[in-house]
């Protein structure tokens, strides 16, 4: 008792477990495939696309760098090509000689068109040449002492930082170089104005956005790609470090705004070149393409939940059919065929409608076999009838009665089997034909040849042939080919025409022994078949032995009544 209470505590349980979880619409489940599958989709775009921008920012950062650096080059070539013209000057004979004059004048005529002028002074800083000016203009000291003195006390070239010409008037750098100290003039310098360096920044393009600067070593601008935003002589307010040397890029704020520099140092001159653009202008790749994504991401969840509920539509639409149809074959109503566009239901649907009509087909052969019992048992009681009194008349005690009795019953049982087990599909006729022999047969299988097409033949002339085939074993048994032992049957049936013509031949190795009258077999044959199946029976005896033929019009078989058996429809379909 507490066992059976424990297990109907538990099928209340899953009940309501089951009960619990409610069935979700297949647009739902629909949707979550769709989110699963765009989902991961987006963040692997996502993360692609943030890898290609950080490639592309090291392509940008790689191409800066390289064209900061070839500027650098450039301005360090002018300068070098400046401390060239200087050594060449140095060796004029005119000015070891000190006719300062002749030296004024040719050093004009040499840098006429370059954009540079020659500057000579003493000791103490005077001028004493400017190519600026006429020879003998009067001349004081240079604007760039500091430099100068610089030059003296390393002894070799030195570039100046930007500065205020006296002379010029405008903003100029200076490249000078030590003489001998007992030269007349101690040390030479070639002075160019600054804005003839922008050229040489502008032949160099940078990416676009970008603009670059030359500052001197006080972070004061020599040339600009910007024109008028930074003008010569103005304070670079980026990269103020400048023991800072690092060549990669940094986030400064300029302007409010956030901006990505990069800088080259010029080991030459102690120059920087600086380049800068907006961090916005350099992540605006990313975002437009994060804009692009996010846009593309959302048109496409739109077509995919379009499709989604178009796609639920069709399967809520084919579900229900389904049930419909499914609620019809519960009823025992015909289910009939119909469209649906999703394949695996179609097949389904289908199924359902070959479920009908095997249904419909198994109900009419159930009331037909109903009604056939019915008929049969009546036929059956006056055959067992007749059997009973025939069988007497041949029988000399009550044992041997019985025993024949019991095995024509057993026959004829065989046959009503075969009726109920194939139905309105009919008999076949082979089938029944070993069926009835299978009793009967001699250990030697080669005894006996059973030779004809297994055609299929209606209840009634199964039942009769069934006892005909049964009753003529029965005799084989005890006076023909099986009571021989050398004996042998061989049985045939062909389709002749509208007839089915039936050969029993039984082959003896002595002479046939006569009966002395016609027993039930033989009533059988004649009677039944004969009679009932309007059929011709006759026999033969031979001095080997007897034959009977039996030729049976094919409208009393009916074979077209068959249908066809449920086992060979499914062989069948197997074979398809």
């Amino acid at each position: 008792m507490a066992a059976h209470a424990h297990d109907r505590v538990a099928d209340s349980g899953k009940a309501r477990s089951l009960q619990s979880r409610r069935p979700q619409p297949v647009a739902l489940y629909l949707f979550a495939l769709m989110l699963v599958i765009l989902l991961p989709a987006l963040i692997v775009a996502l993360v692609l696309l943030n890898s290609t921008n950080d490639a592309q920012e090291k392509v940008v950062e790689s191409l800066t760098n390289a064209t900061v650096q070839a500027m650098g080059q450039s301005v360090d070539r002018e300068i070098s090509g400046m401390i060239t013209t200087l050594r060449v000057l140095s060796s004029d004979q005119s000015l070891e000689a000190g006719d300062l004059e002749q030296f004024h004048r040719r050093a004009t005529i040499a840098l006429a068109g370059t954009g540079s002028y020659i500057i000579g002074i003493d000791e103490d800083a005077n001028q004493l040449v400017n190519s600026r000016v006429e020879f003998g203009a009067p001349l004081g000291q240079t604007s760039d002492m500091i430099t100068a003195a610089r030059a003296l006390e390393r002894a070799r070239p030195t570039v100046s930082n930007l500065f205020f010409g006296q002379v010029a008037q405008t903003w100029v750098y200076n490249v000078w170089l030590p003489l001998a100290e007992d030269a007349p003039v101690r040390l030479l310098a070639l002075t160019q104005n600054a804005r003839d360096l922008i050229p040489v920044l502008q032949s160099r393009e940078l990416p676009q956005g970008w603009n670059a600067a030359l500052v001197d070593g006080t972070n004061t601008v020599i040339a600009s790609t910007t024109g008028d935003e930074f003008s010569i002589g103005d304070t670079l307010p980026m990269r103020r470090n400048l023991e800072d040397t690092a060549s990669g890029w940094t986030e400064e704020v300029f302007h409010d705004e956030k901006v990505v520099t990069a800088e080259w140092r010029s080991g030459l001159t102690g120059w920087r070149i600086i380049a800068w653009a907006s961090a916005a202008q350099v992540k605006r790749p990313l975002g437009e393409s994060l804009l692009q994504l996010a846009a593309w991401g959302l048109v496409i969840a739109v077509v995919a939940s379009l499709i989604a509920v178009f796609i639920a539509q069709q399967l809520s639409r084919s579900v229900r059919g389904l049930r419909l149809d499914a609620q019809r074959l519960g009823r025992g109503e015909a289910v009939f065929e119909r469209y649906y566009p999703v394949a695996e239901i179609d097949e389904v649907s289908k199924a359902l409608v070959q479920a009908s009509r095997q249904r419909q087909t198994a109900e009419r052969d159930v009331r037909f076999l109903m009604r056939e019992l019915a008929h049969r048992s009546k036929n059956q009681m006056a055959v067992i009838s007749a059997m009973a009194k025939q069988t007497a008349r041949g029988a000399t005690d009550v044992p041997r009665y019985v025993e024949a009795l019991e095995r024509r019953i057993m026959g004829l049982a065989r046959s009503t089997d075969l009726l109920l087990a194939h139905g309105r599909a009919g008999v076949s006729l082979r089938e029944l034909v070993d069926l009835h022999l299978a009793p009967f047969r001699p250990q030697e299988l080669a005894r006996v040849k059973v030779d004809g097409a297994d055609l299929r033949i209606n209840p009634q002339g199964a039942q009769i042939l069934g006892m005909a085939v049964h009753e003529l074993a029965v005799n084989a048994t005890q006076y023909g080919a099986f009571a021989d032992e050398k004996g042998r049957l061989t049985l045939t049936w062909v389709e002749d025409g509208d007839q089915l013509a039936m050969r029993w031949r039984e082959t003896l190795s002595g002479p046939l022994k006569a009966s002395e009258r016609a027993g039930f077999g033989t009533t059988v044959l004649r009677s039944m078949v004969g009679g009932a199946l309007g059929a011709k029976v006759e026999r033969h005896e031979h001095a080997d032995g007897v034959e009977w033929t039996i030729d049976i019009p094919m409208t009393a078989l009916d074979p077209a009544f068959a249908a066809v058996r449920p086992d060979e429809q499914l062989q069948e379909r197997k074979n398809q």
